[in-house]
């Protein structure tokens, strides 16, 4: 981990963590230290509140009542469309569409699209680097098709091969499906790079954005990718609740993905005719309270320079590297020279679970494992790793107490 710092931007993080109940909890006699925001980022009231206020002011069912309580909830849901559009600059509210998560939205565009147009020698490329969610769907989706999976691989530090990416591109690519940024290592994938070679063999991009979102703004239209999918939940949001953003024309090609209620246009036992963009795809009642509060999320975010929230996570990040590189047993696992506010590292050969264990009795929450990446796992030879993930809430106090936590981990487990 390169890169010295001497002193933190002007940041006032202390003023924000107020608006985040669950920070001033304690765990096990010691203050919380939460440091597993690649897992789930934690909640501001504000967004607590407004799924308060739903519930107990507005709930009904959405889009096919007439009374006013489910015109209230429908314009509030719809309302969050609009915002999502307008925060990721898509060209209409039609090209977003809610599900249950990430893993729901990769699943949505492997079954649809995937079933619909792939054949039989047809290619999807992935990397080394992707979660399961953005795995299995395509070996499933080319298992039942005929189709080929290609692996990008990747280098020690956590970096693509990009000469090796466009070696793979020909003219049976028909998709490249890729994360943003990597959850287990924090590297930031050269996307744009990755979007316009793809467009040059024809082949259309998905990018797994889950990890990417809650460290940056992203740009649908500037970036020119095919489909986006991210999660709720790791940025402020609730649980439950995943965003696919589909190029219009690319949604209207495709099939629905499951039926039900709302995605019809006309039912008979002889034919159904489908809904018009996104409502094709939102089968049965939605996750309607998640959805109305995530809006609240997408506002809290609109309150800060997104740059300033940027260089804050950066200046943790080189603060954290800089500190835990003077830990005995240490060995970081990534070393990107682009990278968003993770950082993953094991005790030479101790399991990642004893040191997570160590690190919990001091309030200090981390992830342990594989992280859903278990083929990165064994490129690297490991079972797994630590992982520690920022959000703009921690400070240089959360840093100083993992350092303290992994140099006591280390001084009982080495």
């Amino acid at each position: 981990m390169s890169g010295k710092v001497t002193s933190f931007r002007k940041f006032d993080v202390e003023k924000i963590r107020n608006d985040f109940p669950v920070l001033h909890r304690e765990v096990n006699g010691n203050p919380l230290v939460y440091l597993d925001n690649g897992a789930s980022s934690q909640k501001p009231k504000q967004v607590i509140d407004r799924m308060t206020r739903y519930y107990e002011h507005e709930h009904a069912n959405i889009h096919r009542g007439v009374h006013h309580l489910s015109q209230r909830a429908t314009d509030s849901y719809e309302q969050v469309r609009e915002a999502t559009c307008n925060y990721l600059n898509a060209a209409s509210s039609r090209e977003i569409l809610f599900t249950r998560g990430t893993t729901e939205s990769i699943n949505l565009v492997a079954c649809s699209w995937g079933r619909h147009f792939l054949k039989e020698g047809d290619e999807i490329i992935i990397s080394t680097m992707e979660h399961h969610s953005n795995i299995v769907p395509w070996q499933m989706t080319c298992e039942e098709r005929g189709a080929k999976l290609k692996v990008i691989p990747i280098s020690k530090a956590g970096e693509l091969d990009m000469e090796a990416f466009q070696n793979l591109l020909n003219e049976r690519t028909r998709l490249v499906s890729l994360v943003h940024v990597s959850n287990a290592l924090g590297t930031i994938n050269p996307v744009k790079e990755i979007i316009n070679l793809a467009h040059q063999c024809n082949a259309l991009v998905l990018l797994d954005g889950a990890q990417a979102l809650p460290h940056m703004k992203v740009d649908m239209r500037a970036l020119d990718v095919d489909f986006y999918a991210f999660s709720a939940h790791k940025m402020l949001g609730p649980t439950g609740l995943g965003i696919l953003y589909g190029r219009e024309s690319l949604l209207d090609s495709m099939p629905p993905y499951q039926g039900g209620g709302e995605m019809i246009e006309r039912v008979t036992f002889e034919k159904t005719t489908y809904n018009e963009l996104p409502f094709k795809f939102e089968a049965g009642t939605p996750n309607i309270a998640d959805t109305i509060a995530f809006g609240s999320a997408l506002e809290y975010y609109d309150e800060f320079d997104q740059d300033e929230l940027i260089a804050h996570e950066q200046d943790l990040l080189a603060y954290a590297g800089q500190r835990l590189s003077q830990v005995d047993g240490i060995e970081f696992v990534g070393m990107a020279r682009d990278k968003a506010g993770v950082i993953s590292f094991n005790l030479k050969d101790i399991h990642p679970f004893d040191v997570g264990t160590i690190l919990d009795q001091m309030g200090i929450a981390v992830r342990t494992g594989h992280h859903c990446t278990q083929p990165l796992m064994d490129f690297y030879g490991i079972v797994g790793t630590v992982r520690a993930s920022f959000a703009f809430y921690n400070n240089q106090t959360d840093v100083d107490a993992l350092v303290d936590g992994v140099e006591k981990a280390s001084a009982i487990l080495l």
